[in-house]
């Protein structure tokens, strides 16, 4: 049976065989993976879920920075420290281990509301195809094996790997797993499309996210039946490398993460 996002964070537990301080360890399962490596999304939900479990009381999360240095699979292991406690924010650093070193680091920025006189949203409302009838994103035996945990539908643009002429697409995206509707699940469904280039390839190749930066702008995760609109637009893509803008809206295409990252790309 596949194991679902609610218990492989569930199945995260204390590794008292480390000798670098309070571990936690967790084994990624294969139907996890995206190629080489556990998907990305996953092992920044990972990072963040430690940084929960040793901080029970934190404020809400405001913003998350997060370096995938290198591959990682099978089991992995996680230490958090706090980086800076002020009075309203804290800064936790994440380091999440595999078996050839260090795979991922985070930061994560957490801080409690504050009165403002400022409250309002400057970004426009996407126009994009309500959930009936649109076609799945993946083509038919070319989704990554990660990609059976979740449900797409495809708003506005083109599939993977179909010589698209355009640098966008929006998605309709939700976890598999009903039960996945807290802050790491939101996390990890943010980084589910792969890079907006990836339509523009006429042949499949290898891509790898290298770093991600992203804004959460809510402080609890809200959807009607799980579904979030998803948007990757490339903003360049030169000598190897793609840097692209993300955008997370609700179903009431509320504005619910902002984030930049940049991949590697082998084609």
């Amino acid at each position: 049976m596949p194991l679902t996002f609610t218990d492989l964070m569930g199945s995260i537990s204390p590794d008292d065989s480390s000798e670098n301080g309070p571990t936690w360890s967790v084994m990624i399962p294969d139907q996890w993976m995206q190629g080489r490596t556990s998907y990305g999304g996953l092992s920044a939900a990972l990072c963040l879920q430690t940084a929960l479990l040793d901080n029970p009381n934190l404020p809400p999360i405001r913003s998350a920075q997060i370096n995938f240095i290198g591959p990682t699979g099978g089991k992995v292991q996680m230490r958090s420290k706090i980086l800076r406690q002020g009075k309203s924010v804290c800064y936790i650093e994440v380091l999440m281990f595999g078996e050839k070193g260090m795979a991922t680091h985070a930061v994560f920025c957490f801080g409690a509301a504050r009165e403002s006189k400022l409250n309002a949203v400057y970004t426009a409302k996407p126009d994009v195809p309500d959930l009936d009838d649109l076609p799945e994103f993946f083509p038919p035996g070319n989704a990554p094996i990660f990609a059976q945990h979740f449900e797409t539908k495809l708003a506005i643009g083109d599939p993977p790997v179909s010589g698209s002429t355009k640098n966008e697409f929006y998605l309709w995206c939700r976890h598999s797993d009903r039960l996945a509707n807290n802050m790491a699940a939101l996390l990890a469904i943010a980084d589910m499309p792969p890079p907006a280039v990836l339509p523009k390839f006429k042949e499949f190749a290898p891509i790898s996210s290298m770093t991600w930066m992203l804004n959460f702008l809510i402080d609890e995760p809200k959807t009607q039946e799980g579904w979030w609109l998803l948007r990757s637009g490339a903003e360049h893509a030169v000598d190897g490398y793609s840097s692209q803008d993300m955008q997370v809206w609700n179903s009431n295409k509320e504005l619910v993460i902002s984030g930049l990252q940049n991949i590697a790309v082998f084609y």
